[in-house]
């Protein structure tokens, strides 16, 4: 660390404290050539994991955003709230599991689906739909028919 008197890069550290909250720690160092004592603070850099939208853009991952798109489709439907938000923790799961602390939406929405199909097959057609995109009528009823193939 360099000393803020004299520039020069070598200290040691005489004490350590950790703030409250515990996200902070205090170090009084002492400058070995000028003998001046200085205070330092040493934080986690907090990097926020990423969604690849489909133009490109990135933005923040928002766990609240997720979680309110699954109330939207599951609203009315006997889908309880704790298994919306083990969808979100799987989905936040691999998120932290990706070295590069960034997801396309793309892959967001494919477990997501896969997830819904699972607990509520109307709640996985209203997510799709908005997901997707359905251009028409006819793209609709395929997914429609695919789902009461696999269904039988």
């Amino acid at each position: 660390m360099k000393c803020p008197f004299c520039n020069e890069l070598k200290d040691r550290v005489v004490d350590s404290r950790e703030s409250r909250d515990g996200l902070t720690i205090r170090r009084r160092r002492e400058c070995l050539s000028c003998s001046r004592r200085f205070t330092s603070y040493e934080q986690i850099e907090d990097i926020p994991y990423m969604v690849v939208k489909s133009d490109g853009t990135r933005e923040a991952f928002d766990r609240q955003k997720l979680l309110s798109g699954l109330h939207k489709a599951c609203e009315k439907r006997p889908v309880p709230t704790q298994a919306l938000q083990e969808v979100v923790d799987a989905v936040e799961q691999a998120l932290h599991g990706k070295e590069e602390r960034e997801m396309s939406t793309r892959d967001i929405g494919a477990m997501v689906m896969e997830s819904l199909k699972a607990l509520d097959q109307v709640a996985y057609v209203r997510f799709a739909s908005v997901y997707r995109r359905f251009e028409d009528l006819d793209a609709f009823m395929e997914e429609l028919n695919l789902l009461v193939r696999q269904r039988g």
